[in-house]
């Protein structure tokens, strides 16, 4: 019906708003704005990819101190759940009663979605001290041991007797309050966004429990349902990763804060630039999905762990927020036209935001290249999911701390706790 010459305004809206929902577009639009960055058209930014070797020798250094046999994994939230050399999930693994591998899909998927979706900046100040390690971490791996802590004791599961769960009436009944009492919250801690990430996550408890065929039966929904939906467009044992990334836009779309939406999408972390060009309703819009694709490479891991094979990695971006942006400001592939901005806080949907953010998804596309070079690995040996762990995001907050003590990004955005 959607071929028809005569289709609707509507229709030829809501197809245009689909094409945003993937990765192709992120890297298409980011590369428009690179190009006008290149061109010297962006507004608030210069680009210099003379720099880029030199950048892409402070990652190679970066990932030869952390992995010096370059045996890398992917980028994903299962990294920093192992923080401080403890595999806490490789515990609850071995002391679970799955049924099936798929019973421990739905679990790790309950887990990632979860603490992917709290993994929004935490801010300098606040800290979580682990009760069973009495270690003190910040930051995301803060933040992933805080809702891992929170997770296997059970305060997302509706049933006492199976503790590793995220059920849909907990998530719609969960309060700011319980989450500052399960990250350790106080005037002395403060965690940025507290109410925005609460209120996420009773969006994803409704989405769910309004959409059992998708999610589970309905006596069971719970967003660790979606393993079933993405393993239904395997080929084979082999699901695509940018099939992940398609159906978390899709079914979660509507999760996101009421932001833009075109032809009743939600396009979720999807923004405004002028420079950027389309021929539909779309031009002017660039979407990037930071926390999608952060999730997509947050559950290719669980795939792999029921038997799939998880292919087509490389066609996922890079994620645009502040350490690999720094990385690239830090490094001078990317300066500020007009140095004061650095003394400002940035409202995400600025103009200087999306230009960061787009020239960060595209330059990590071009840094890439080199850095395989460097290691002597192919695109296929050393995929864009490894640069990012080895690397990128890890070599931003290095230099983010030699450069400022602090380790504080070189731009401030004012988040609500849903998109960095």
């Amino acid at each position: 019906m959607t071929d028809q010459p005569n289709s609707s305004p509507e229709t030829q809206e809501t197809l245009a708003a689909r094409s945003l929902l993937t990765a192709a577009a992120v890297r298409e639009r980011s590369h428009q704005l690179l190009k006008a960055g290149l061109e010297g058209r962006l507004g608030h930014f210069t680009v210099d990819l003379s720099r880029l070797e030199a950048c892409a020798d402070e990652v190679v250094a970066t990932i030869r101190q952390a992995y010096p046999s370059l045996d890398i994994p992917f980028h994903a939230r299962w990294r920093h759940f192992a923080a401080g050399g403890h595999d806490r999930w490789d515990a609850v693994m071995h002391g679970a009663t799955w049924q099936s591998a798929g019973d421990m899909a739905r679990a790790a998927f309950d887990l990632a979605i979860v603490s992917v979706l709290l993994d929004a900046g935490a801010g300098p100040q606040w800290r979580y001290v682990e009760g069973r390690t009495d270690e003190t971490y910040t930051r995301s791996e803060g933040l992933a041991v805080a809702s891992f802590d929170m997770f296997v004791s059970g305060a997302f599961s509706s049933r006492p007797e199976d503790p590793f769960r995220v059920d849909a009436d907990v998530l719609m009944a969960l309060t700011a309050e319980d989450l500052a009492e399960g990250f350790q919250v106080s005037e002395q801690n403060p965690l940025v966004g507290l109410e925005g990430r609460a209120a996420l996550l009773n969006r994803l408890g409704r989405v769910v429990a309004t959409n059992p065929d998708i999610f589970g039966q309905v006596d069971d929904p719970r967003p660790g349902g979606l393993v079933d939906v993405i393993v239904a467009t395997a080929e084979g044992e082999a699901v695509k990763a940018t099939s992940i990334l398609e159906a978390l836009l899709t079914y979660l779309g509507p999760i996101w804060p009421g932001r833009i939406t075109l032809g009743g999408i939600d396009l979720g972390d999807t923004w405004r630039h002028p420079l950027v060009e389309a021929a539909d309703a779309t031009k002017g819009l660039i979407p990037f999905h930071k926390l999608s694709q952060w999730l997509s490479y947050s559950l290719i891991e669980p795939l792999e762990w029921a038997g799939y094979t998880v292919t087509d990695v490389n066609g996922l971006t890079g994620l645009p927020e502040y350490r690999n942006g720094g990385l690239f400001l830090d490094t001078g592939v990317i300066a500020l036209k007009d140095p004061e901005d650095a003394k400002k806080a940035h409202a995400v949907d600025s103009p200087l935001v999306v230009e960061w953010r787009a020239l960060t998804v595209a330059l990590l596309d071009r840094i890439a290249d080199p850095i395989r070079a460097k290691l002597k690995f192919t695109a296929e040996e050393f995929p864009l999911a490894k640069a990012l762990e080895g690397g990128t995001w890890a070599t931003g907050r290095r230099l983010a701390k030699e450069k400022r003590g602090d380790g504080s990004p070189p731009l401030s955005v004012i988040s609500d706790g849903t998109v960095f």
